[in-house]
């Protein structure tokens, strides 16, 4: 019995000694690399200090390159031999540095894995050109310059890196012709020269005969065109083989079949090429991923061809003029095909017929416009793999009966326009039901499914898109417990009732154009809203002040609906960009709140009840793009720092009270005087203008309200400040916003002329100045404007003769209203003959000014002679005593004759007409 103790306790001993060697060891093997011994050189621990010396590192991602810290082997992103000590690796991509790389590069001589991907670096010269020094690294092994500003040509250096065996350039501005040594380089295994502009001899593929251990080649987005060179099916060992976006012909032969050992085929969008033969499919045993999306392949068989592989994990045949996909394959053999994308074919024939749907690997399935019709077969309820399925634009003529309760893996349904109709209840109910759902994502917009929501949809769903169905009642209040729940699109509805309290992981809402009735909720319970949108339905009140809660809300829509008072005075609202009040009763002052809102791009508050003067700080929110003031009770001049809006490319003040003159200075409005505009940059608009609300800008252009929405906006550049009380003339300046599509002035009292150079205003579309007290000439410059399609200049004072034009005369013929009330203007076009006989020129107006200085100038100077001829003689009179004498004997004895002569007329009258 002691005997079998002792026995039991040195074998528990010694399996305790060899599990500490066993943990030592496996520990020893865990050590980071300078853990062995050897530590870092101190050479090339300066070579390194020296090289962020050198950079900006506005991320401190180099915050542990610290001489204190010696040992340059715990630094990030460096790595040194366990033998050695010396720096073998260098990753660094992925941090963002700005500057030169130091020549001190050159002394970690051992250096095998250089990654500087991603950062923003420039050779030691201060240029973007190929920094040289690393063709020196001549120890290199992987080397990733991938996503940099380097440009130009490759230097033939690059060839003495003759280990090299990783080289990515990828999405880089290198150009010209590959260096010819780079082919002799036998080590490489990965190429990646994507998205750049290199090319081999002549533009076509380069030659990579020698490089007989190539593994993976990308040479997608390059310029390369024309034939392929027969070595270049030599390369036996390639695996991953990218060839999409160029031009090279030629390459869809049968010689791709000898690249038998390819996993990765990628022959997508290559320009202007077509076949009906690929059987040397047949010969790639070892294919996973084939695309031949854009290819013309209307004539073969390819999923004839495809089901020979029974490697292929993803086939993508988008935009390929495939006439069906219900092919009857006797036996399907992909049985682990896992994504299958057929979209932008017009198969146009029933879904249930598809040769696919028994496939239970697949994980993603992807039939946008395929114009597949009819019921989905049962046996998708069965696919239980399905992680995406995606069947938009297929013109509403399908049905989802199926029941995918099973389908716990699914997590994307995107179903948009597709569907005739359905129920929502219905629909909802057969979704996922599993515990372990992993449903994310569902859409099924524009499909006419009728119903109401049910309380609990989405309880498991983040994203929940209904947008233009017929769903009628409620909103759920179950929806608040829809904990997951971020984004929720139920917009143009027939839903009524109240708003209620939101999920609090909600942060984007639209519930436009519903029938939504009565006041907001006081609290919306959902703090982290970015976008809400309530446009368009029968909400009334005053809106709640816990609105001022939402700190980061980018898009507020509230307009046509029945808000009254004013908006509430928040202290700030810093995120918002995008603001739609228009439609509503607001009343009081211009709000506030937007004087602290620098992120503002879109400000609607047309067609309320706002008055009192704009205020002088709307000239400091520099980021506004739309202003739309129009329809209400603004009063006074405007502001004239509001050119200090150097965006703004939409400006509607009409139909105020605003009175004073047009301020000058308008050619600081950069956004009007471009003709081709930048796009609106924000850090939330990308696309997300399809979220923008109907008819979201309204111009009155043309002589009729115009509706702008979705990107049409953004192009739209106009100002109307018709129906004011403006005064004083039409500034000059005016003319420099080159970019203006529509300029209204309609409706003022402004005076003086039309600029002599409206002309310059090439982009003008429409220009109405009617009603007003404009005179002069009409500049003949107008008939320039070759985009001109609507003119209205009736009711001023104008006079001369009209210029005349093909535009100008068809804008006649089309509206022979554009002159009346300008009853001294003449000319061939009211068939009015001018006085006077000399033709229009562009120098008519100039000419008449002079005329007028000229003739004003005669009359000062005959009132001016006359004055001082007077005083002359009256002088000589006062100075000239018998001048004097002499003037007034003769002024009495012409009196005298004068008196003499009219008494004997008159005797002699009467004396005729008593004999008479």
């Amino acid at each position: 019995m002691h005997r079998s103790v002792a026995r039991l306790l040195a074998l528990l001993l010694a399996a305790a000694v060899s599990c500490g060697f066993f943990v030592a060891a496996h520990a020893r093997q865990l050590q980071p690399a300078h853990a062995a011994g050897a530590s870092c050189l101190p050479r090339e621990s300066d070579a390194l200090l020296a090289f962020k010396q050198a950079v900006s590192d506005i991320y401190d991602n180099l915050a542990s390159w610290q001489k204190r810290h010696k040992d340059c082997c715990r630094w990030r992103g460096v790595t040194c031999s366990n033998e050695t000590g010396h720096v073998i690796e260098l990753d660094i991509g992925r941090t963002y540095l700005f500057g030169k790389i130091s020549p001190s590069l050159l002394s970690l001589e051992h250096l095998e894995y250089l990654n500087l991907n991603w950062t923003y670096l420039l050779g030691p010269d201060g240029t973007s050109l190929f920094p040289e020094l690393l063709c020196s690294l001549s120890n290199l092994r992987h080397l990733d310059l991938s996503w940099t500003q380097f440009s130009g040509r490759l230097p033939a250096q690059l060839a003495n890196l003759s280990n090299l065996e990783y080289l990515d350039l990828s999405n880089t501005n290198f150009s010209g012709r590959l260096p010819a040594q780079l082919a002799n380089l036998s080590n490489f295994e990965y190429l990646d020269l994507s998205w750049t502009s290199l090319h081999g001899p002549n533009g076509r593929a380069p030659e990579f005969s020698s490089c007989k251990n190539l593994r993976h080649l990308d040479l997608r987005g390059t310029p390369l065109s024309g034939r392929v060179s027969p070595q270049f099916f030599n390369l036996s060992k390639l695996e991953y083989l990218d060839l999409s976006c160029t031009s090279m012909s030629g390459i869809l032969t049968p010689q791709l079949g000898n690249l038998s050992n390819l996993r990765h085929l990628d022959l997508s969008s290559i320009q202007d090429i077509h076949t009906s033969d690929i059987s040397w499919l047949t010969h790639l045993h070892f294919l996973e991923f084939l695309d031949m999306s854009d290819i013309n392949l209307s004539g073969a068989d390819v999923f004839l061809v495809a089901n020979t592989i029974p490697s292929l994990k993803a086939l993508i045949l988008v935009s390929c003029s495939l006439p069906n996909a219900s092919q009857l394959l006797t036996h399907v053999n992909l049985t682990k095909l896992e994504q299958l994308d057929l979209s932008s074919n017009y198969l146009g024939h029933r879904i249930e017929t598809c040769w696919f749907w028994n496939l239970t690997s697949i994980k993603e399935l992807t039939l946008d416009s395929t114009y597949l019709y009819g019921p989905f077969p049962d046996v998708l309820g069965g696919m239980i793999s399905l992680q995406q399925l995606e069947f938009t634009n297929n013109g509403n003529s399908a049905t989802m009966t199926v029941d995918l309760k099973n389908l716990c893996d699914l997590e994307y349904l995107e179903l948009d326009r597709s569907l005739a109709s359905g129920n929502l209840t219905d629909f909802v109910m057969k979704l996922p039901q599993c515990s372990s759902s992993k449903l994310q994502y569902l859409s099924s917009n524009h499909n006419n499914m009728a119903g109401m929501l049910p309380n609990m949809v989405g309880h498991f769903l983040e994203y929940l898109y209904l947008y233009n169905n017929s769903i009628t009642g409620a909103i759920p209040t179950g929806l608040v417990n829809c904990t997951s729940l971020q984004s929720v699109s139920l917009g143009l509805n027939q839903l009524s009732g109240q708003i209620p309290t939101l999920p609090r992981s909600l942060t984007e809402v639209d519930l436009s154009m519903n029938s939504l009735s009565g006041p907001l909720p006081s609290d919306f319970g959902a703090p982290d809203l970015t976008v809400l949108s309530l446009s368009s339905n029968y909400i009334a009140g005053h809106v709640p002040r816990p609105i001022c809660k939402l700190q980061n809300l980018v898009f507020l829509d509230l307009s046509r609906n029945m808000f009254v008072e004013e908006f509430p005075r928040c202290s700030s609202m810093p995120n918002l960009a995008f603001l739609y009040l228009s439609n509503n009763n607001f009343s009081g002052n211009f709000p506030p709140l937007l004087q602290k809102c620098s992120e503002l791009t879109f400000l609607d508050l047309a067609m309320n009840k706002f008055d009192g003067a704009l205020p002088v700080w709307i000239g400091d929110l520099v980021n506004l793009r739309f202003l739309q003031l129009n329809n209400n009770m603004f009063y006074g001049d405007i502001p004239a720092n509001i050119t200090s809006l150097v965006l703004l490319q939409q400006f509607s003040l009409a139909s105020n009270n605003i009175s004073g003159s047009i301020p000058s200075s308008l050619s600081k409005l950069i956004g009007m005087t471009l003709k081709h505009l930048p796009r609106l940059e924000s850090r939330w608009t990308e696309n997300r203008f399809q979220r923008l609300p109907v008819d979201i800008l309204s111009v009155v252009m043309k002589q009729q309200e115009l509706k702008f929405s979705g990107n049409a906006v953004i192009d739209m550049v106009s100002i109307d400040l018709s129906l004011n009380h403006l005064t004083g003339e039409i500034p000059d300046e005016i003319t420099s916003l080159k970019g203006l599509l529509s300029l209204n002035l309609s409706w003022n009292h402004l005076g003086q002329k039309i600029p002599v150079k409206i002309g310059d205003m090439k982009s003008l579309e429409s220009l109405d100045l009617s009603r007003n007290n404009i005179s002069g000439e009409i500049p003949t410059s107008l008939s320039d404007l070759t985009y001109l399609s609507s003119l209205d200049l009736s009711y001023n004072n104008l006079a001369g003769r009209i210029p005349t034009g093909r535009q100008l005369d068809t804008l006649y013929a089309e509206d022979p209203s554009m002159y009346d009330g300008n009853n001294r203007l003449c000319g061939p076009t009211l068939q009015r003959n001018c006085s006077g006989s000399s033709p229009p020129e562009h120098g008519n107006q100039q000419i008449s000014e002079n005329s007028y200085d000229q003739l004003m100038f005669f009359y000062i100077g005959l009132t001016s002679g006359f004055v001082v001829g007077l005083w002359l003689v009256f002088c000589a009179f006062l100075f000239k005593r018998a001048w004097r004498y002499a003037y007034f004997c003769l002024f009495d004895e012409l009196c005298d004759r004068v008196y003499v002569i009219v008494v004997v007329t008159w005797g002699r009258i009467n004396t005729k007409a008593a004999a008479g």
